[in-house]
């Protein structure tokens, strides 16, 4: 496994620049990947899913230390709003869930009182205890084949719009199969 240093300067190239979500993101992915006994994710580029529950700066760090991307379909998202990521081994089936403490942030705080928040955080992130920044569980992650990276599965076609979906995302209705947005699942409208 790369050192922090080493993630961090990669998660800043992939980011944009560092901050503390960053920082953050970086220690719970390591402590994920390293709880499962995976040293390189990039070695066995099929083996991983990593579920992310926020769409902030540390879900670009646990993308950039898991080596997942969603377009390789190894890294799912669930806007759940929370500092949370779920790392499957698809080999072994094992599955850990880390999630930072709220009260990390406190301990940043009295860490270096002296610092602005982002800057203490920053620095307290990388040097606080595992016990001390995260929670962990052990769960079980059922990932059905349709959303296993590599997936070859059947391409549909929308009876109404004429498009194509891909990965069982169909949705029959009145025995018709349909998009997700024809079925009334829309996160757009149309102009």
């Amino acid at each position: 496994m790369k050192t922090l240093g080493e993630y961090l300067e990669l998660a800043e190239q992939a980011h944009g620049h560092l901050c503390a979500g960053q920082v953050l993101g970086v220690r719970l992915a390591m402590l994920g990947l390293c709880e499962l006994g995976i040293d390189d994710p990039t070695a066995e580029r099929k083996r991983l899913v990593t579920y992310v529950e926020i769409d902030r700066c540390v879900t670009d760090a646990v993308a950039v230390v898991a080596g997942c991307r969603l377009g390789k379909r190894a890294l799912k998202f669930r806007d759940w709003g929370k500092v949370a990521a779920t790392f499957v081994d698809l080999k072994t089936g094992r599955a850990v869930r880390i999630a930072a403490k709220e009260s990390s942030k406190q301990a940043a705080r009295e860490l270096f009182p002296e610092l602005d928040k982002e800057a203490g955080q920053q620095k307290a992130y990388a040097q606080l205890s595992d016990d001390t920044l995260f929670d962990k569980q052990w769960v079980k992650v059922e990932v059905p084949p349709e959303d296993l990276p590599g997936f070859k599965g059947p391409r549909v076609v929308c009876a109404q719009c004429g498009e194509g979906i891909n990965f069982k995302r169909e949705v029959v209705k009145d025995g018709r199969t349909l998009c997700r947005s024809c079925a009334g699942d829309r996160y757009y409208r149309v102009v």
